[in-house]
C-alpha cells in the first residue's frame, strides 16, 4: 500500500454525497511550496489534492469550510487525461484514512479545532519542575 500525507488549506467548503447508500465528503485541499529557482528567485508551486473521504462520520463536515488547515492521510490515486485544448493533463485524488482539523483563517470564537500543544498541556500540571530546576546529574540513569 502506498500512503501519502498531507497539510494544506481547503480550497472550498466541502459537500456530502450518498452515493450507492454510502455517505463520501469531498473536498480539495491546497499544498503550496516554496523554493528558489536556479537564478535564485523565490519561486511558489501549488498542488491540488481531491480528497474523498467515505465515512459515517459526517458530522466533520461542518468544520470542513474554505481556509481552513488540515492534516489528511490515505491511498493516493493519480490520473492522466487529455484537456479539451489537446494537451496532456493530469490530476492527484487522495482515497482519505483520516483527517484532523488543525485550524484556519476562520477560526472565530467557538470551539477550537486547533491540536493541544504540549506546552500547553505542560503549563496545567503544576508540581512537575521545570528543566531549571532539575538538580540532580544528568547522567545518573536510573537503570
Amino acid at each position: 500500500m502506498i500512503k501519502m500525507q498531507i497539510i494544506g488549506n481547503l480550497g472550498k467548503d466541502c459537500v456530502v454525497n450518498t452515493v450507492n447508500g454510502k455517505n463520501v465528503i469531498n473536498f480539495t485541499v491546497a499544498h503550496t511550496e516554496k523554493y528558489k529557482d536556479s537564478q535564485g528567485n523565490q519561486q511558489e508551486k501549488t498542488t491540488w489534492v481531491d480528497c474523498a473521504y467515505w465515512t459515517d462520520r459526517t458530522a466533520v463536515a461542518q468544520y470542513l469550510t474554505k481556509g481552513k488547515q488540515v492534516f489528511v492521510e490515505g491511498q493516493p490515486e493519480a490520473r492522466s487525461f487529455q484537456r479539451n485544448d489537446g494537451t496532456p493533463g493530469s490530476s492527484l485524488s487522495l482515497r482519505v484514512r483520516e483527517v484532523q482539523l488543525l485550524g484556519g483563517r476562520s477560526d472565530s470564537g467557538g470551539v477550537s479545532s486547533q491540536p493541544a500543544t504540549p506546552a500547553a498541556a505542560s503549563t496545567s500540571v503544576s508540581n512537575v519542575p521545570s528543566p531549571s530546576e532539575i538538580t540532580e546529574p544528568i547522567d545518573d540513569l536510573p537503570f
